[in-house]
């Protein structure tokens, strides 16, 4: 890799350690949002459902652009947006404000997510784009390691609000940091403009649906424990903020590596959908395992092994429809895998609150979760089955 190439893709991966600080400062910091805002369970939930939908209906018109213009700049403006928006819900008091506030920077957000990935994975050679993918998750499980060690203090000394706007304002400087300093990979032909018409092609594609189905089980068990395993630590097992800070450092320090071997295990081995289905085997267990479990050792061994598979197939299942239908419309593809996971993602924190408020606790809604890995287990099957023929018609 050229030296732009090692700054473009550090800088990249930094801007996600910043961003990481305020994506996992509201789920961690959330009984003591709750407290001050004075709302329930199922609005708490609503805040995280505003952010997500508007970054799942931005997923498909980010990776379009992405595909068409300059994927450095969309992240550019990604990250400024998110982290400005971050800094005004600092200073909300009001929670239809602080609703508002996430709906419009969910879909900043989504300007990070595609463009960011066809950035970084254009830096990296074909056979190693799953590992690429992986690695620019790695910014955002540092970012929430930071985050789970330091916030819970800082919020101690100073409130949540304070800790929100450092937050924010560092990823202001790192927006402006990466305008300054990253290059995009000179391309070896000239841009070929990806058509709308081209767009709707994706729909024709049945590997296309199957995907999204399991990025829809995929965000869902991620929404879950991400978001709603902090107030389950609080409110169902009677630990303190600052407790259940240092177990979700624990979680995103064994996430960080696994997410970027699980991708160099799929290239190493050339078959993601089994890399997919294996981590969705465990994660059915972990996560009715981890309402099941009294013991607080056991439960924090089940974290544990629930962290390290959680998204050990984030690369290989983002890299099957790239794989099958070309890089040209990697972007695009990415998008609209990625609009589908945030509708599970969507729907899980919002219905882990009602559930939570209607029955007094999450068991249910985590039971739930491990059927739906479940669900993603047959997908992962389905999955290996149409790639092995859709990568075998160019051979024929």
């Amino acid at each position: 890799m050229s030296r732009d190439g090692v700054h473009t893709v550090t800088l990249v991966v930094f801007c996600q350690v910043v961003h990481g600080l305020t994506f996992a400062a509201i789920p961690l910091l959330l009984p003591l949002i709750r407290d001050d805002l004075q709302i329930s369970f199922t609005q708490a939930g609503m805040l995280s459902a505003a952010a997500t939908l508007s970054y799942g209906l931005g997923q498909i018109p980010a990776g379009y652009l992405s595909d068409r213009f300059s994927p450095g700049r969309l992240f550019f403006i990604g990250l400024l947006g998110w982290s400005a928006l971050s800094f005004a819900f600092g200073l909300i008091h009001t929670f239809w404000l602080a609703l508002l506030a996430q709906l419009v920077a969910g879909a900043f957000r989504a300007l990070l997510f595609a463009p960011g990935l066809v950035l970084l994975a254009s830096w990296f050679p074909p056979q190693r784009r799953a590992t690429a993918m992986s690695l620019y998750m790695l910014g955002g499980f540092t970012g929430t390691i930071v985050l789970a060690l330091g916030g819970p203090l800082l919020a101690a000394l100073y409130g949540w609000r304070t800790a929100f706007i450092l937050f924010s304002t560092l990823g202001i400087g790192a927006a402006f940091l990466y305008k300054a300093l990253a290059k995009e990979k000179p391309r070896a032909q000239p841009l070929q403009h990806l058509t709308l018409s081209g767009v709707f092609q994706l729909f024709r594609h049945p590997i296309m649906w199957v995907c999204s189905g399991l990025q829809f089980v995929r965000f869902s068990v991620v929404t879950a424990f991400n978001f709603w395993l902090p107030s389950l630590l609080v409110a169902d097992r009677g630990l303190s903020v600052q407790t259940a800070g240092l177990v979700m450092a624990m979680s995103a320090a064994l996430t960080a590596p696994s997410n970027t071997l699980g991708g160099y295990v799929s290239d190493r081995l050339k078959n993601p959908p089994l890399v997919i289905g294996g981590a969705l085997v465990i994660l059915a267990g972990t996560s009715t395992l981890l309402v099941a479990v009294e013991s607080i050792p056991l439960l924090l061994l089940v974290i544990a092994v629930n962290s390290i598979f959680l998204q050990s197939y984030f690369g290989p299942l983002f890299l099957v429809p790239v794989e099958v239908l070309g890089q040209r419309i990697a972007g695009t593809a990415t998008g609209f895998s990625n609009l589908f996971a945030n509708l599970g993602g969507f729907l899980t924190a919002y219905v882990l609150g009602v559930v939570k408020d209607q029955a007094g606790t999450f068991t249910w809604g985590f039971i739930g979760i491990g059927g739906a890995s479940l669900v993603g287990v047959v997908l992962a099957v389905i999955l290996a089955r149409m790639r092995t023929r859709a990568l075998a018609v160019p051979a024929a």
